[in-house]
């Protein structure tokens, strides 16, 4: 995780889950993550068992030019890439993992912009899987938001353990990441270990204690 955005969302939600392998969606407090809300999403599973937006933050929705809730996960990226994507989508949804993709986004006038998105397990009981998610770009040019991007292409996408990751992302700068204040508004609607090289990905395979 490089950006303060993936960071603070990834600690906001690992101090929510308290140990365990995700928190509760009814524990996500939208005001506690005001400054991120934009760029945030929650992704559910349709009848056919595919990823689809349930939520998605103004920002993102201007990023993409057009309003993502209903569309499916993997509308986002480039064909060749989709598959991976779905099964990121699934990982989080079924399995509980956690992940780091980063990837270029480009534009109808071909422009083009690095992404991190970071996908992170909800625990909605097992007949309502949710996910929650942020992308945040690298830099905000000024076109962003108004010349949509049309296609993703991962670069590079990371398993995260989240009982190891706390201790690498100690050497960072501190992110301020808000209080677990009791709230009544609550988000109803809504790593290391070894490595292997995928073509062109990396991803690393985090343990699992216990």
């Amino acid at each position: 995780m490089k950006l303060e955005g993936t960071i603070a969302l990834f600690q906001y939600w690992d101090r929510l889950r308290n140990g365990r392998a995700a928190p509760r969606r009814s524990e996500v407090e939208p005001a506690d993550i005001k400054p991120m809300l934009a760029d945030t999403f929650i992704l559910e599973r349709d009848t056919r068992g595919e990823a689809v937006f349930r939520l998605a933050g103004t920002r993102l929705c201007a990023t993409y030019g057009r309003e993502l809730k209903g569309f499916a996960f993997t509308s986002l990226w480039a064909a060749q890439d989709q598959p991976l994507a779905g099964r990121l989508a699934t990982g989080s949804l079924q399995e509980k993992s956690v992940s780091v993709t980063s990837y270029e986004g480009v534009t109808n006038q071909g422009r083009s912009v690095a992404f991190e998105l970071l996908l992170l397990p909800l625990d909605g009981g097992i007949d309502s899987p949710r996910s929650l998610g942020c992308i945040t770009p690298h830099e905000k040019p000024y076109w962003l938001g108004s010349d949509p991007v049309v296609e993703s292409r991962i670069d590079s996408m990371r398993l995260i353990d989240p009982n190891r990751e706390p201790m690498f992302l100690k050497n960072r700068p501190a992110i301020a990441v808000p209080p677990l204040a009791p709230s009544d508004d609550t988000m109803s609607e809504g790593g290391v270990g070894k490595t292997r090289r995928f073509r062109h990905l990396v991803v690393i395979d985090g343990g699992r204690d216990g």
